[in-house]
């Protein structure tokens, strides 16, 4: 695989014309383009078609959680929309993720939609130990991720969202074939609001599917030289 096929890029801005611009930088330069929940709001369809438009794979991060029917119904208007990926949180249950699975393909019959690949967000990265303890988790993150992608591979999920400490974890219960998105890459040892942050490098050499980045780059001096430094790093990670 091209290493530049393993990067999701972020497009976490307010206004449609900064995303346009944004990707009409770096569509060369990575695999897909995550629209969030900022910009769907912001913007809406408009920019899934405007990405599609470019050629480009949409990555629709609006992490679903309802009940199965609300989130069944959504997920189609979301194939509708022609998105590559799109995800629900893991933590809606066996239900609701295996109704959304279901109404997906079925939606996949039309000669007009293409299934997208459906994943489960496991334990966001902004989250450790201590605030799953606030929030009446009283297990460590990495059993309450270990529960919620077996439970997503049981429901017929394609993969999870995961934190870089989880990914290893995952690959060996889940399989190789089980997608793996990672966020919280960073390149240095700045973290944001994320608490569970780990390199490219090592996340594809863990077995991470796919990276997501985004400020990281787009604050840069120089985004275009950083994303190949970031390539470069992937490519090792693949044949080293």
């Amino acid at each position: 695989m091209d290493p530049r096929e393993k990067m999701i890029f972020a497009l976490d801005v307010d206004h449609f014309e900064e995303a346009q611009q944004l990707v009409m930088e770096f569509k060369d330069h990575v695999g897909m383009f995550k629209v969030g929940k900022q910009l769907f709001t912001q913007c809406g369809p408009k920019i899934v078609d405007y990405i599609k438009l470019k050629h480009s794979k949409v990555f629709l991060d609006l992490k679903y959680h309802d009940i199965p029917n609300t989130v069944a119904k959504a997920s189609i208007e979301a194939a509708k929309l022609g998105v590559d990926i799109l995800n629900v949180h893991a933590s809606g249950g066996f239900s609701m993720m295996a109704e959304a699975k279901r109404a997906l393909i079925e939606a996949g019959k039309s000669p007009n939609i293409q299934r997208p690949k459906i994943i489960g967000v496991t334990v966001l990265t902004s989250l450790d130990n201590n605030e799953l303890k606030r929030i009446g988790f009283d297990i460590p993150v990495i059993e309450l991720t270990r529960r919620l992608a077996l439970l997503a591979r049981e429901a017929g999920l394609d993969g999870v969202v995961a934190g870089g400490s989880e990914i290893e974890m995952i690959r060996e219960i889940c399989g190789k074939d089980f997608l793996i998105i990672t966020p919280g890459v960073r390149l240095e040892e700045k973290k944001d609001d994320q608490k569970r942050t780990i390199t490219p490098y090592e996340a594809i050499k863990k077995g991470a599917s796919y990276i997501v980045i985004g400020r990281a780059v787009r604050n840069s001096e120089d985004p275009r030289g950083l994303l190949k430094k970031i390539t470069g790093d992937i490519r090792n990670a693949l044949t080293l």
